[in-house]
């Protein structure tokens, strides 16, 4: 046991990426809450970026350390020695932050990064795992993260129930906590932005977006199939897809511009690629999708369309079966099945009075449930219980 004394209220939160997509964006609330209940957080990243500006204006310390990101990408002998070699360096720089800093809590925002659940488990410090990834194959790695789970958290923070459903057969229950995430929703419910003017398309033209991390599974491809058996029925329609590739996957790009073409979708279809304007983007859409084809854990841009008051069309796994209320503030498509996927969109697409109501409902909806005065206050709590001697705002 390390003789010193540990300032209980200051946090070292450890996150695996630097972009601003939705668990980033969900990371600077988390921060933000434990800053507005009086806990001290101090952010580690592998890397400056985005993430980092934007937590370094909200007044938070963020530090750069490599921290051997885990990837599917490494799953190889000489993947995983590198991972090793960044993650033994990792250790060895965040052990000295805890002397420093006098740290009482290790928090990681991802199952991607194990580095601060070694440590804390080597300094007997107290560690949550915010768990933000849904974990089906390969079944052995499944496990293994079950154990790692287990073995090294006093607390599992899960953004939804069918994410703590995919871990309950190796975590205890009493481990397992459901938060759902939290979003400001004012930016959406108030941006006005003619993403139409932008594109050079007729305002009559009904817009379906997705916003997501270009990736396999993200459902891009799919997205794709189902804008080809809509083209085939209406004309008075065009796709938007925002988001940039994830490390490695870049040659997905490639793929993406293949089934442009072969589906006939020129002209038809409109990649913006990387944007920060999200809620603007947002506002121009008249329909959103998320085409997950694996589970999604709680996708955020699902409830930042609710919020900017559009109907939502997500395939039917994951966290989005907690979020969307079939034909109330969207519907709910198989994620393997494009004509039956496609047929959901035919009313939307013919009654604007629909794609109105449902759009209110969901926004309403996320003011309800998943404002991020809900959220601060759950996260709140429980950093509250597991470090029950500090001393932070009520």
């Amino acid at each position: 046991m390390l003789n010193f004394n540990k300032e209980e209220n200051t946090v070292l939160v450890l996150h695996s990426s630097t972009d601003l997509y939705g668990a980033s964006r969900s990371l600077i609330r988390s921060v933000i809450g434990l800053k507005r209940q009086g806990f001290k957080p101090i952010v580690i990243l592998s890397s400056e970026g985005s993430l980092a500006d934007a937590i370094r204006e909200e007044g938070i310390e963020v530090l750069i350390i490599r921290l051997g990101v885990v990837r599917r990408k490494y799953f190889n002998l000489l993947g995983l020695v590198n991972r090793m070699k960044h993650m033994k360096n990792a250790s060895r720089e965040l052990k000295k932050l805890v002397k420093k800093y006098n740290i009482g809590l290790i928090y990681t925002n991802t199952t991607a990064v194990w580095v601060g659940a070694w440590v804390a488990k080597s300094m007997r410090l107290k560690h949550i795992w915010h768990v933000r990834e849904i974990i089906e194959q390969p079944s052995w790695f499944k496990k293994f993260i079950e154990v790692l789970l287990q073995k090294t958290g006093d607390l599992v923070i899960c953004v939804s129930q069918a994410t703590a459903n995919n871990y309950s057969s190796g975590v205890e229950k009493n481990k397992l906590k459901v938060v759902y995430n939290g979003i400001d929703y004012l930016p959406f419910k108030r941006a006005k932005y003619d993403l139409k003017l932008e594109i050079g398309i007729d305002q009559n033209t009904v817009l379906i977006g997705m916003i997501a991390r270009v990736h396999f599974w993200k459902g891009q491809t799919y997205f794709l199939d189902v804008a080809k058996e809509l083209a085939e029925k209406y004309d008075q329609i065009h796709f938007v897809m925002v988001g940039d590739a994830f490390e490695g996957y870049e040659y997905l790009y490639d793929e993406i511009k293949n089934k442009i073409k072969s589906n006939g979708l020129e002209g038809k279809v409109t990649d913006l690629g990387y944007r920060t304007d999200v809620p603007e983007i947002m506002s121009g859409f008249d329909i959103f999708m998320l085409p997950s084809i694996l589970p999604d854990p709680l996708p955020t841009t699902v409830l930042e369309a609710m919020a900017a008051g559009k109907p939502v069309i997500a395939t039917n796994h994951g966290g989005a079966k907690e979020m969307v209320l079939e034909r109330e503030t969207g519907y709910l498509v198989p994620w393997d099945n494009v004509p039956q996927a496609a047929s959901a969109f035919e009313q939307l697409i013919e009654d604007e009075n629909l794609r109105i109501t449902l759009g209110n409902a969901g926004q309403q909806r996320v003011i309800k449930d998943f404002s991020i005065e809900a959220y601060i206050k759950n996260m709140g709590e429980i950093f509250q219980s597991i470090l029950p001697n500090s001393k932070v705002n009520a």
